[in-house]
């Protein structure tokens, strides 16, 4: 990601209590921390007010036979590659 410069007026007073905090050579990098976790914070303040469902169960049709076959599905594929892994172990051996 590239850089930019911004001319930022603050007040004095916050200037000095963000260089005692992590130093004059500090500031930009607390600032982009700081405006980082800001946006990162209205963006899930607007999804978490937003009215759609996050969940649309159209879009997941790997749960059409219920959760419980899916998760069993799952665990079998798991074991599936656990086992296949054991297998070629054994054979290298």
């Amino acid at each position: 990601m590239g850089s930019q410069r911004a001319h930022v007026i603050l007040p004095h007073e916050l200037i000095e209590e963000i260089d005692l905090v992590v130093g004059p050579r500090g500031r930009s990098a607390f600032l982009v921390e700081t405006a980082t976790a800001e946006l990162r914070r209205r963006r899930l303040l607007a999804f978490l007010q937003n009215e759609e469902p996050a969940w649309i169960e159209k879009n997941h049709s790997e749960l059409g036979a219920g959760v419980g076959a899916w998760v069993k599905e799952l665990r079998a594929e798991g074991e599936g590659r656990l086992l296949r892994g054991r297998q070629k172990g054994k054979k290298t051996k």
